[in-house]
């Protein structure tokens, strides 16, 4: 991923954090709609830290008065009727289904959850059961109306948030709207739920960054400084514009989205494969073909000589620096057990046709002009039968 698809990545992030239309959902269409491949759960999930900074520099004052008072709460009684203590195990226990089914699912989250199709059809769903609720439902509590058996239904709406397109904060929302919370009482509430399940996961995630991923540090970092920024100055205003405005606008909108999505998909403009990072890998172009063809001639000329093919060839040596290089093993890349493409000189999935460099480790694209691997921190095309030769 190059620093400028991370910059527009986290600025996305940011935008759609806490609107109720799905930051995930939009990391994933907007990589489709661009022509990239999926960012990946991982880079999200590490994004996400950026825009709960934000919530945590937003509402400071009460985070601090939360945890100061629940931690007092545990050694002195009286203080355990407070607002503040009985918010700290309110968030708690809210926490706990996301929690749980986050790690059953993560599996699924990572591939099944991540086709566009299923994200348009949660966009719409689910924005029309915000709507809904946002309509039809009494709205009279605040939270001083809280209970435990309220914060759990909380939780169990926002287990609905690790499908992208549902929206974290629009699942919230809905489910404390359908309680009978006011606005901005709901969303105050939700942004608080979110913050120890989206810093556990970002966190958690952050071993996957790098491993098999498109989105390497660089870009994971820059993303997430983006979304910071963006996401304080969105929190601060949609405090602000619900106080006085229904979610509406927020449930046309998904609706709109959600539409154009299944009609790209149905007309094969964008594909909906969700998947690993990087699944979505254009084909090469003539040219990249003519160079395929090139190796496989010269592979052939190769084996006339004698009496070998590529696969069947000697190994080469270990590296200099003692460890296995990245072909040792004749045709195939050790670290993923993928085929090396002999056009390319890359390891390639059979599965999902996704491209790995076996001497930088890093996932790449394909350009679809020259046929050659697009280097993830520069943007630029480059030929790694060349780097090869030129080292040897």
């Amino acid at each position: 991923m190059s620093i400028v698809e991370a910059i527009i990545l986290g600025v996305i992030q940011g935008l759609t954090e806490f609107l109720p239309i799905s930051s995930s959902g939009h990391l994933r269409v907007v990589s489709a709609f661009l022509g990239w491949p999926d960012p990946g759960a991982a880079f999200t999930a590490v994004s996400q830290i950026g825009t709960e900074l934000a919530v945590l520099l937003y509402f400071r004052k009460r985070i601090w008065l939360i945890l100061s008072t629940w931690t007092r709460s545990l050694l002195d009684r009286e203080l355990r009727s407070d607002m503040n203590a009985r918010m700290g195990w309110y968030v708690i226990v809210g926490t706990i289904p996301i929690g749980v089914l986050g790690l059953a699912l993560e599996e699924q989250i990572d591939s099944l959850f991540r086709d566009l199709r299923l994200i348009a059809l949660t966009l719409i769903v689910f924005g029309v059961f915000l709507g809904m609720a946002d309509l039809y439902m009494r709205k009279h509590r605040t939270l001083v109306d809280l209970t435990m058996g309220r914060g759990l239904v909380y939780g169990l709406f926002q287990t609905l948030a690790l499908i992208p397109g549902v929206s974290r904060s629009g699942a919230t929302i809905t489910g404390g709207r359908l309680l009978g919370f006011k606005r901005a009482d709901a969303a105050e509430y939700a942004f608080l739920l979110a913050m120890p399940a989206v810093f556990a996961s970002g966190f958690y995630k952050l071993t996957d960054i790098g491993d098999n991923e498109y989105a390497g540090w660089t870009a994971a970092l820059v993303g997430t400084a983006v979304a910071f920024v963006i996401g304080y100055v969105v929190i601060a205003w949609l405090m602000r514009f619900i106080t006085t405005h229904s979610f509406m606008p927020f449930v046309y909108y998904r609706c709109a989205l959600g539409l154009l999505i299944l009609t790209l998909v149905s007309f094969n403009v964008i594909a909906p494969d969700g998947g690993e990072a990087g699944a979505e890998t254009p084909p090469p172009s003539s040219q990249g073909e003519q160079n395929r063809d090139e190796g496989e001639g010269e592979d052939a000329g190769e084996g006339e000589d004698t009496g070998e093919s590529r696969d069947e060839a000697t190994p080469p040596p270990d590296s200099p620096s003692g460890e296995p290089s990245a072909t040792s093993e004749a045709g195939t890349d050790p670290v993923t057990g993928w085929p090396i493409d002999p056009g390319t000189g890359l390891a390639q999935d059979p599965e999902t046709g996704q491209y790995r460099d076996p001497d930088t480790g890093e996932n790449v694209r394909i350009d679809p002009e020259t046929g050659l691997p697009i280097d993830p921190y520069t943007g630029q095309p480059y030929d790694p039968q060349a780097d090869t030769a030129a080292g040897q």
